[in-house]
């Protein structure tokens, strides 16, 4: 087999131009060029020119400086099977995890023989079933209900006030109507109702007294009396006590017990800045 001739062309007005069987030089470097850059390597985002023929640009190769987009999607679906399994996984052990902030959280004290036992503003469906259920037990003579602000419509006589439904409560519990009392005037809050018990208490010489609360506040509580009557001799103890609507091992899986566990926490960091 004859190899290539190469003969010469016509002149043009760009120079001579040599051809081998009808292929010019100019076309074949231009094959040559574009046959490398697919195989070598990226050549960046913009066209192939030749050094030579500055004229005649090459097209730019189909392989770009950037990431193939095979990889990039390989690459979101990795991520997103990580974020899925981080997220099954705190779904599985959300049970134990729930129940150890419970346990952290709540706190509970030993009670014994008391001057009072407190019942304060709130918690009506708890906190005067449990004053009432220590004083059958006889730990204290007197049961103590706070005084809190009345509504525009207590005042004016269209409802009992909440001072008078735990007043009530206790009366068809069983506590004589002697052995109930009362503390302060219009206590807006916690902290109120502290500085109203530690007058209270300098008053009568009382030295303890038994606080019972749900077990979310019960925290709460504890330390804003417990600062109250520091520097004091009394005594306080805050027995926590689980509410009808939730208790500490099926607290997430209701509504009221989320609601009270946040605002619980948020309430405590409140008062521990402010007080």
């Amino acid at each position: 087999m004859e190899g290539p001739q190469r003969v010469k062309s016509r002149p043009t007005a760009e120079g001579t131009c040599w051809t081998v069987r009808g292929y010019t030089t100019r076309r074949l470097r231009w094959l040559l060029a574009n046959a490398v850059s697919r195989a070598g390597g990226r050549l960046g985002n913009h066209s192939v020119h030749s050094s030579r023929f500055p004229e005649r640009p090459f097209p730019a190769s189909r392989r770009t400086g950037g990431l193939p987009w095979q990889y990039s999607l390989w690459r979101c679906a990795a991520v997103i099977f990580v974020l899925a399994s981080v997220a099954a996984g705190g779904w599985l052990v959300r049970e134990p995890v729930l129940l150890g902030a419970a346990k952290l959280w709540i706190v509970s004290d030993p009670v014994s023989s008391a001057n009072a036992i407190v019942v304060l503003g709130g918690g009506l469906e708890t906190r005067p079933f449990e004053a009432a259920e220590l004083w059958r037990r006889g730990l204290a003579d007197k049961v103590l209900i706070s005084q809190g602000p009345e509504e525009r419509a207590a005042s004016m006589g269209a409802i009992p006030s909440q001072s008078e439904l735990n007043r009530e409560i206790l009366l068809k519990l069983g506590v004589p109507a002697s052995a109930i009392g009362t503390f302060g005037t219009a206590s807006k809050n916690t902290r109120d109702e502290a500085v109203a018990l530690r007058e209270w208490a300098e008053r009568n010489a009382a030295s303890v007294f038994i606080i019972p609360t749900e077990i979310f506040p019960a925290r709460r509580v504890r330390w804003i009396f417990r600062r109250e009557f520091s520097g004091t001799a009394v005594r306080i103890e805050v027995p926590s006590v689980e509410p009808p609507d939730y208790t500490r091992w099926d607290w997430w899986k209701k509504e009221p017990g989320l609601v009270a566990f946040q605002n619980e926490v948020l309430k405590y960091i409140y008062y521990r800045l402010k007080y």
